[in-house]
C-alpha cells in the first residue's frame, strides 16, 4: 500500500530508471541493488531488472529497518517470503495449501494486510512490495497473530503477474492507495492503466474481484474511466460509479488522518467477466 495520503516527492521527468553504467559492454547494477542487507532475506533486485526500460509505477527507497523488522526478515523470510525473480511459475496451491489467493500490490507497513488476513483465514494473501521495512513488519505481524495465510513477495508486481502466475489463478486483486503520481508529466507512471488491466485480466479467474482505493480524486477518475472501458471487467455498482468502502478493507491510520483533513477516499470494485480468449496469457518462463 503506497500511502498516497502522504505522497513521496515525485521523480524528475526522465527515463524510467537512470541508465546503468557498463563495464566491457556488460550490465552493472547500481550499488543499492546489490548490497545484501539481509543475506537470507529479500534480494535487493531479485529480477535483475530484466534489463527492461519499462516505465515503473514505483520508486524503491532505502529506509531504516528496525531491529524487530530485521529479526522477522531473518527468521521468517525462508518460510513466508519469496523474491519476484521471474524464473519460475509459482504453484499457488502448494504455497497456500489450496486456499484461494488474492494478490495485494503495495501494502506499505502491512497493518491493513494483516488485519484482512486475520479476519479471513480461508483466503491466502500474496502481498507484493519493494519496501524492506514493510516486508519485515508484515512478517512480524503475521507471526504474532498466527496468520499462516500470508506470503510476502519482494519485487516488481508486473513481473510477478506476467511471468510467475498461471492464467486465471487469482481469486482477487487489491491495489490500495497506489502512488498517484500527481504531476501530469508523471501520469504515465500510474499503475492502473489499460495495459496493466490487460495483464491482470489474464491472471484473474472469472468472477474475481479487482478492488482499488485512492484518496487522489483525479486518479480515482482515471481508474473509473479505464476500468469501465475495459471489456474484461464489470462494475459491481449498478450506477457505474464508486463503491462504499467494504467492511473487509480496514480503515488505516493514514487513511483516518486523511479523512480528518477532508480527503475523500474512493473505492472501486470490479469483477472479472466470463472467460474469453486472451492474448499472451501464458507466463514467460526464463
Amino acid at each position: 500500500m503506497s500511502e498516497s495520503l502522504n505522497p513521496q516527492p515525485s521523480l524528475p521527468d526522465a527515463a524510467p530508471e537512470a541508465a546503468a553504467p557498463t563495464e566491457g559492454g556488460g550490465y552493472v547494477p547500481p550499488k543499492w541493488r546489490t548490497e545484501p542487507r539481509f543475506p537470507d532475506g529479500p534480494a535487493p533486485d531479485p529480477a535483475g531488472s530484466h534489463h527492461e526500460r519499462r516505465i515503473r509505477s514505483f520508486q524503491p527507497r532505502r529506509s531504516r529497518v528496525t531491529t524487530g523488522q530485521g529479526e522477522a526478515l531473518k527468521r521468517l523470510w525462508g518460510t513466508w517470503g519469496l523474491d519476484i525473480d521471474g524464473r519460475e511459475v509459482l504453484d499457488l496451491d502448494r504455497l497456500f495449501d489450496g486456499l484461494p489467493v488474492v494478490l495485494e500490490i503495495g501494502f506499505g507497513m502491512g497493518e491493513a494486510t494483516a488485519q484482512m488476513a486475520a479476519a479471513d483465514p480461508t483466503t491466502g494473501i500474496l502481498a507484493a512490495d519493494v519496501h524492506t521495512p514493510g516486508q519485515g513488519n508484515l512478517l512480524a505481524l503475521a507471526e504474532r497473530g498466527g496468520m499462516t495465510n500470508v506470503r510476502v513477495a519482494n519485487g516488481d508486481a508486473i513481473i510477478l503477474l506476467r511471468e510467475m502466475l498461471p492464467p486465471a489463478s487469482l481469486a482477487g486483486l487489491r491495489v490500495y492507495f497506489p502512488d498517484p503520481w500527481p504531476k501530469a508529466r508523471h501520469h504515465k507512471r500510474r499503475l492502473i492503466q489499460p495495459e496493466f488491466l490487460d495483464l491482470a485480466a489474464t491472471r484473474l479467474a472469472p468472477g474475481a474481484l479487482l478492488h482499488c482505493a485512492t484518496d487522489w480524486e483525479p486518479y480515482a477518475e482515471q481508474m473509473l474511466e479505464v476500468l469501465t472501458a475495459h471489456p474484461g471487467f464489470e462494475n459491481t455498482q449498478a450506477d457505474g460509479g464508486y463503491a462504499p468502502r467494504p467492511e473487509f478493507r480496514p480503515l488505516t491510520r493514514f487513511e483516518g488522518q486523511g479523512l480528518d483533513k477532508g480527503h475523500v477516499v474512493h473505492d472501486l470494485l470490479f469483477t472479472r467477466t466470463a472467460t474469453r480468449t486472451e492474448p499472451n496469457a501464458e507466463p514467460k518462463n526464463r
